[in-house]
């Protein structure tokens, strides 16, 4: 009887059903998600310092494991610069990755509308500015024979704070978004047009942002730098960075603010707290009340875990599983998202991407929220 000959075909056969099943199998473990020994190896533990108090997920009745698994993700991307996590007043989590560290003074983009909205509520606590109804033209009163848009001198404090005051968005127009690289803006005040009646519509512009700390300084008769360093960053014990100025000297109230990723964790906890930090009200509770209702619904598409993105007085809210949160948000994708029901903050930094915008960056953006909302989303509600 002949021997039976092997049967190359079959052989390759059962060698590309077991490329198929490994890789399978590695996709299954992938999907899975790391192994709790992997997680039990993760060190989130807050670094030295004597300007936090330091506590564990565990002493603040979180699961230390869904704590690792932030991180363990976290350690996996590219751009990101910190996460920290502040439960019940303190320090819980911490770690920096890439270019990152506890000395950095990171570039927050536009979290510095928050920023600016906090000194907006100082303000007004000062006595500088009387009320949110008061007309932004009043402040500009070199540029009131310039106005032929009637509109225009109806635009409030409010109005700006919320995103409605009918400036356009500055990527709808390239002139505009010209315009916001030059460096040049109170003449944009008169010279730019309206594209909707103000306090009607939900637009995202940063000249509006701009000219509301250029309202603060003029009518507190200050350099904004060195007003949010002695009435917000002193009383936290913290220390602003670089902020960059404009042609007129006005620091560019809409971004390009540096600071650190504790100082930006306290400046959170802040408005958790109705504006008090260590038991000094440094910022009216009825401002950070206000400040973080929701005037516009739907001012953003979902991303990821964050579902019903509105807009207050420059802060972001939205929904994330069982969780109500509020967020300052800046491009490159800083967050400091605010969880009333937790009594908590998280805060990110990451690369801030300067002057680059599209698929890219928005990438990379994207999957910080990803990071943060599925951190939120395993976390019971209270």
């Amino acid at each position: 009887m002949a021997g039976r000959t092997k049967n190359p075909s079959k052989g390759r056969l059962h060698l590309f059903l077991g490329t198929v099943f490994a890789i399978a199998l590695l996709s299954l473990l992938a999907a899975c998600g790391p192994s709790t020994a992997d997680l039990e190896a993760v060190d989130y533990s807050p670094l030295p310092g004597d300007d936090w108090e330091f506590s564990t997920p565990a002493e603040q009745g979180l699961d230390p494991m869904l704590v690792a698994e932030l991180y363990h993700k976290a350690a996996e991307l590219e751009t990101i610069y910190s996460v920290l996590v502040v439960k019940d007043g303190h320090l819980i989590a911490e770690d920096y990755f890439n270019e990152g560290s506890v000395e950095q003074k990171a570039l927050l983009q536009s979290v510095a509308k928050s920023f600016t909205s906090a000194l907006v509520g100082l303000a007004l606590d000062q006595g500088c500015l009387s009320t949110v109804d008061q007309e932004m033209i009043d402040f500009f009163p070199d540029f009131a024979d310039q106005i032929v848009d009637p509109r225009k001198k109806q635009i409030t404090i409010s109005d700006m704070l919320q995103m409605r005051s009918g400036y356009p968005p500055e990527e709808s127009d390239p002139a505009l978004w010209e315009a916001v690289w030059s460096g040049d803006y109170v003449h944009l005040v008169a010279d730019f047009p309206l594209t909707s009646d103000p306090g009607m519509e939900f637009q995202y512009s940063n000249l509006t942002a701009h000219w509301l700390g250029i309202i603060v300084a003029r009518a507190c008769d200050t350099d904004l730098k060195s007003f949010t360093q002695e009435h917000l960053f002193d009383p936290l014990g913290g220390e602003i960075g670089d902020w960059r100025k404009d042609l007129d000297g006005y620091n560019w109230a809409a971004g390009e603010i540096h600071v650190s990723a504790r100082d930006a964790a306290k400046f959170g906890m802040l408005y958790l707290n109705d504006g008090q930090f260590e038991g000094n009200q440094i910022i009216p509770a009825d401002w950070v009340q206000d400040s973080l209702e929701t005037y516009s619904e739907d001012a953003y598409d979902n991303i990821g875990d964050f579902r019903d993105i509105g807009y207050g007085y420059q802060w972001w809210s939205a929904e994330v599983g069982d969780h109500h949160v509020n967020f300052a948000w800046g491009h490159g994708g800083q967050l400091i998202v605010l969880l009333d029901d937790l009594n908590m903050v998280v805060v990110v930094t990451a690369d801030p991407f300067y002057d680059v915008y599209g698929s890219e960056s928005w990438q990379h953006e994207k999957a910080n929220f990803e990071l943060v909302g599925e951190f939120i989303n395993s976390l019971p509600a209270e």
